[in-house]
């Protein structure tokens, strides 16, 4: 089983220091801090266009609470923040799995998910993890019924 944990921070709703603390504490107390937070920048679409984008440095201010807060893989995404996107090893603070949105650029993680710097375990599943990685395109062929 593996879960992972993604949260839609919107502006003047839910993205307030103390509700980020609050959440990233109770992640790390009741699920543990192996477990991957990933704060996410609302847009103004569809049936919510009247609040603002979320800014960048509101999700760079969770990343950081919820890493104080002790989690040891705390992501930003729907923004260009290459750290925010990074995975880094808890124990030598390696950059393991380097990110650009949502596509991998680099990792330097083999597959029994040891860090290649220090050996710690690595949280997450990585036995299918291999090159060829980033964005690719493939065909697809609809067929009509």
């Amino acid at each position: 089983c593996w879960l992972e944990i993604t949260t839609l921070l919107i502006p003047g709703k839910n993205d307030s220091p103390t509700e980020i603390k609050a959440l990233a504490d109770w992640v790390a107390r009741e699920l543990g801090p192996q477990v991957p937070l990933h704060f996410t920048a609302f847009h103004p679409d569809w049936k919510m266009d009247d609040l603002p984008p979320t800014p960048a440095s509101t999700l760079t201010q969770a990343r950081r609470i919820a890493i104080d807060a002790g989690l040891h893989y705390v992501y930003t995404g729907n923004v260009h923040d290459s750290e925010g996107g990074t995975t880094f090893c808890p124990g030598c603070q390696a950059a393991l799995i380097e990110r650009d949105w949502y596509n991998i650029r680099h990792h330097d993680l083999p597959a029994d998910g040891r860090c290649p710097h220090c050996g710690t375990q690595i949280a997450g599943r990585f036995a299918r993890f291999g090159k060829p990685f980033g964005p690719r395109r493939v065909p697809v062929r609809l067929l009509r019924p």
